[in-house]
């Protein structure tokens, strides 16, 4: 996502005691670290909790940003900190083998949905599936992976830049990625019907399934109703190139207005 190209002077003004370009500080990056968190821990509850916490953890730090590395390099390093080491989120639950996800994948595909037949909620409901499905994948990589994977992968930092959030090499950086790329690719060209329309699982298939275990509301849609359909954009996308784009077609999801409200409360506390 693109910020303000020059945000020097309002750093400057946040760091002097201005609590409206403090505030606009937090208008330009809270989206970032909304999605960075979403991918991170899957649920959107524990994403806005991560990102109330990571923005207080910038607006506290904020005088000891020295102009060094890009603004949005030094945010992204203190996000993924927290994100690293952080135990209170409802991901941790969720975890799984690429083997037992496998099984998951299996189970359960049925050609006709229960829950409805409007075509508008169909599509709805199979955007939340894929989304469910595919973000839930990233679930299996251990952390550190995880994280690598989201930042080379789907927000296209290189392992320079890379290697530079995380504090490691960039070698080792360049090291846990090929393996987290070769992890992810050959699980879906193995079960994905987007990424391999060889394989029989489809979004639209699993819905019934995913209802009946709890893993998705159709009253309370997590991704659905923030997005445009993605799955649509990968159809038209080569196989080669399809791995890629299911994560890279998620258009960034705004963050909830009550967080900025929650935000803005904190800065007129300091």
């Amino acid at each position: 996502m693109k910020l303000n190209k020059d945000l020097t002077q309002i750093i400057a003004a946040a760091k002097a005691g201005n609590k409206n370009a403090l505030e606009t500080i937090i208008l330009e990056i809270k989206d970032l670290v909304y999605n960075l968190s979403l991918k991170m821990l899957l649920f959107p509850a524990d994403a806005e909790d991560a990102t109330q916490e990571i923005l207080v953890k910038v607006i506290t730090s904020l005088s000891t940003f020295k102009g060094t590395s890009q603004f949005t390099t030094w945010v992204y390093r203190i996000a993924t900190n927290y994100l690293l080491t952080t135990k209170r989120n409802h991901a941790k639950r969720r975890t799984m083998s690429f083997e037992a996800y496998a099984k998951q994948i299996d189970k359960g595909q049925t050609a006709v949905v229960n829950y409805t037949q409007n075509e508008g909620e169909l599509s709805l409901l199979e955007e939340e599936v894929k989304m469910s499905c595919t973000q839930g994948l990233l679930l299996c990589l251990k952390k550190e992976a995880r994280m690598i994977y989201i930042l080379a992968e789907i927000l296209d930092f290189n392992s320079t830049e890379g290697a530079a959030i995380l504090a490691i090499s960039a070698a080792n950086f360049r090291q846990q990625l090929s393996r987290a790329r070769t992890k992810i690719r050959h699980f879906l060209q193995q079960k994905c019907g987007l990424a391999n329309p060889d394989n029989p699982c489809r979004c639209n298939r699993k819905i019934n399934f995913l209802i009946e275990a709890q893993m998705i509301d159709p009253q309370l849609l997590r991704y659905a109703n923030f997005t445009n359909r993605s799955i649509d954009l990968i159809e038209k996308i080569d196989k080669l190139g399809r791995v890629t784009a299911i994560y890279r077609s998620v258009p960034t999801i705004k963050s909830p207005d009550r967080l900025i409200k929650k935000m803005q409360e904190t800065i007129q506390m300091i």
